[in-house]
């Protein structure tokens, strides 16, 4: 699994367990749903800043979401 796969399940993980859709997450972090969802199949990669606004969106922190990216290369 390459870093932005492993981020994009990360995200769709958290996502799920927190009971959003990708367009529910998308309004929340200031974002796009198409845009989400290129993020969770590994097609795009975030910057820091939208880590940081996702992580927000998700009422998780930035190093939260990283880490359990990093977990699934492991």
């Amino acid at each position: 699994m390459e870093s932005a796969q492993a981020f994009g399940q990360a995200l769709r993980d958290l996502r799920q367990a927190r009971g959003l859709t990708q367009e529910n997450l998308a309004f929340e972090a200031g974002s796009e749903r198409v845009f989400i969802s290129m993020l969770e199949r590994g097609v795009r990669q975030p910057t820091f800043t939208t880590i940081l606004k996702l992580a927000a969106a998700l009422e998780c922190t930035a190093s939260e979401l990283v880490e359990r990216a990093e977990r699934l290369l492991r």
